[in-house]
């Protein structure tokens, strides 16, 4: 087990490597004990523009809050439970991010606001995001990022996430298209679901990952 955590603790340096290595940044840069956990990361990345250590932090911080119930988390203690080689319980945790309904949600969002953007363009108006988000829920789609199994109102680490766009980057073309699916979308949702009293709450209002992608109907 200390070999394990030993490992754990070396993986910001397992990243930082890996990244400067594919993007050519050079040499590693020693860890400032006087620093914390994201800003020693974001230095290992390669990253020094304290906007960006400062979303590294909030995003971290956010994350951290999956301690027990979600897909990763339940996978690693159940196949620990079986008293499973701790590396291979962690991997078997890693692994359950790869579907789309957990950690593969950020880049299936992701794909959707760009298609949407490629649609109808970076400036659309109320009625063009509408009308799209509409088209994704006739063919017989979910809008990715609405929809949570517990919360009954927007997910407050979305809104951090928000707060912060709304600071750093309130102007980007992405961040605008996410604040009108914002405005947007929970009407619709009620519409479509007012038929089904319980799962209007669950359904209108938008699940943690705004901003790096949100996750699919009902499965955050």
């Amino acid at each position: 087990m200390t070999h394990f955590f030993g490992r754990i603790a070396k993986l910001p340096n397992i990243a930082g490597r890996i990244y400067r290595n594919v993007f050519g940044k050079g040499k590693l840069p020693a860890i400032d004990r006087s620093k914390d956990y994201s800003h020693n990361l974001a230095t290992l990345l390669g990253f020094e523009d304290p906007a960006f250590i400062e979303l590294l932090r909030l995003y971290i911080t956010i994350h951290s809050d999956h301690e027990g119930g979600n897909v990763s988390a339940h996978t690693g203690k159940l196949v620990g439970s079986a008293l499973s080689d701790p590396f291979l319980a962690y991997a078997a945790a890693l692994n359950g991010l790869a579907g789309p309904l957990h950690g593969l949600a950020n880049q299936e969002v992701l794909l959707w606001l760009r298609k949407m953007q490629s649609k109808i363009g970076e400036d659309a108006s109320d009625e063009a995001v509408k009308e799209y988000v509409w088209s994704t829920l006739k063919g017989g789609q979910v809008v990715p990022g609405y929809g949570h199994a517990v919360l009954r109102k927007t997910d407050p680490r979305y809104a951090a996430q928000r707060e912060f766009a709304l600071k750093h980057l309130p102007d980007d073309k992405l961040f605008k298209l996410v604040g009108q699916i914002y405005n947007i979308v929970p009407d619709i949702l009620l519409e479509v679901c007012r038929s089904f009293i319980y799962f209007v709450s669950l359904l209108k209002y938008p699940c943690f990952v705004g901003w790096q992608g949100q996750e699919p109907l009902a499965e955050c």
